[in-house]
């Protein structure tokens, strides 16, 4: 283990879809899952740490305490967590987080996020000024073939090398973060920071201080200098996710910056100039909030000089289906699984569904069947509906596996009924996780108390678990 290793303290099925990524750029990859396994791996120097807020025994504040002992000697960490909220990642920042993510844990963020290798970071011929060292970044694969897709693509594509700002709306899970990521790739900005900040995560004056950073003994806790967001990404692009939910008070400094390209840290008295093209994303209807007095009709002006509108998933037609491909072989590589395919059955309703959490449902789905589809082809019944509101008709006959036979599990011939599927993705789930409880109910989309119940119930049915 190197400063070429990234670290993460999660489950392993959680992060495994990005191992093969970190390898194929010539990362290391380390997984603990409580502090002891991250300590030992921390002895060994990786270069960047992603922990999981939470795991069964294992809070992220006892990694962050062991990081506040070493006196900055210690690599940064990025908490990255399913239900966050702006109190909870203040807490975390404030003990020395450097940074706070919502789930799911996406690529382009995570590669952004990259420190330079070892390997590439070129010998100095003689002291020079500090410069920041940014990895080129490929272009995000953008897929889909609906005109209403390739329309929104032509006009990113026209306006990427330009500066002017970029207001790209959708709802969530439509990929408005990728299309900023598309943005920042296709301008001449490529080789400078591209860096994100969620609007929504942290409290307003939290915000302020991590856009535009902050003095030594400006509030408490301001034990150093830190410089903001919007130095950090100077010469580059900042993103401004969810800039719906900025607090008014705030939005006038943010005005002020795109207008006359200058910022003033928390407590500071030089004001300082930055070069930075500002994209922001929104998943609400900005002009109402701008009607109802919630946001400033000048900022609205100000970032919607290019407006990028992306369509919901249902409205792309077999775009679902090129998706799902794409998903489905990616999950199968992560996990070393052999090629699947989806049967008619599964291939109908994926175009019928209505997708209300649009390509990041999809991509969450995909996951899931593909691990618990065997050898497949997948079938309706790996998606895991909810039973209450999904009721399959059939399923087609599978081979019996050993673990099904010893936990007293038979298939029927034609038609399985509702309580005896559960049971078996229950046990399949449960097969793939190698036992673990919590793993198994992330798959399943339960909670450890729903899948501790129905365990109960089979044992008192008599079977060994």
């Amino acid at each position: 283990m190197s400063g070429n290793t990234v670290l993460f303290v999660a489950p392993p099925v959680s992060v495994a879809e990005h191992f093969n990524k970190l390898k194929d750029l010539g990362f290391e990859v380390g997984v603990a899952e409580n502090l002891s396994g991250a300590k030992a791996y921390i002895e060994k120097k990786p270069a960047l740490i992603l922990s999981k807020a939470r795991i069964p025994g294992y809070r992220v504040e006892s990694l962050l305490g062991v990081s506040a002992e070493a006196m900055g000697n210690f690599p940064p960490i990025i908490v990255f967590t399913d239900s966050g909220t702006p109190e909870e990642a203040k807490k975390l920042m404030e003990l020395g987080a450097a940074d706070y993510w919502l789930e799911p844990l996406v690529w382009d963020r995570l590669e952004a996020a990259l420190p330079v290798l070892e390997s590439e970071q070129p010998e100095p011929a003689e002291p020079a000024p500090a410069e920041k060292s940014v990895r080129p970044q490929a272009a995000p694969e953008i897929i889909g073939k609906h005109p209403a897709m390739l329309r929104v693509l032509a006009l990113a594509r026209q306006v990427a090398p330009s500066k002017a700002t970029v207001l790209i709306s959708g709802e969530s899970g439509t990929g408005k973060e990728k299309f900023a990521r598309f943005l920042h790739v296709q301008s001449d900005r490529v080789g400078q920071p591209f860096v994100a900040i969620n609007c929504a995560a942290l409290p307003e004056h939290l915000l302020e201080s991590e856009l535009f950073g902050h003095e030594k003994g400006s509030f408490t806790g301001a034990i150093n200098r830190k410089l903001g967001k919007f130095e950090l990404a100077h010469g580059g692009t900042i993103l401004l996710d969810e800039i719906s939910e900025m607090e008014l008070g705030l939005q006038a400094k943010l005005l002020r910056v795109l207008q006359e390209g200058e910022i003033d840290r928390v407590g500071g008295v030089d004001t300082v100039k930055v070069d930075v093209r500002v994209l922001a994303t929104t998943n609400r209807n900005i002009e109402e909030y701008v009607q109802e007095g919630k946001f400033r009709q000048d900022l609205f002006y100000r970032l919607n000089v290019i407006p990028l509108k992306l369509p919901s998933l249902n409205e792309r037609g077999e775009d679902v289906i090129l998706l799902a491909t794409h998903f489905v072989k990616s999950f199968c590589k992560a996990y070393g699984l052999p090629k699947l395919d989806f049967s008619p059955e599964a291939r109908k309703w994926l175009l019928e569904y209505e997708w209300p959490g649009n390509v990041r449902e999809l991509q969450n789905l995909m996951e899931r069947a593909v691990l618990l589809a065997g050898g497949g082809p997948i079938q309706t019944s790996h998606f895991l509906l909810d039973p209450d509101s999904w009721q399959p008709e059939s399923l087609q006959e599978e081979p019996q596996t050993s673990s099904e036979a010893a936990q007293g599990v038979h298939l029927p011939d034609d038609v399985i009924r509702l309580e005896e599927m559960e049971k078996l993705m229950i046990i399949k789930s449960l097969d793939k996780t190698e036992g673990n409880r919590t793993q198994a109910a992330d798959l399943l989309g339960i909670s450890v108390r729903t899948l501790r119940n129905k365990l109960n119930e089979y044992r008192k049915q008599g079977l060994e678990l």
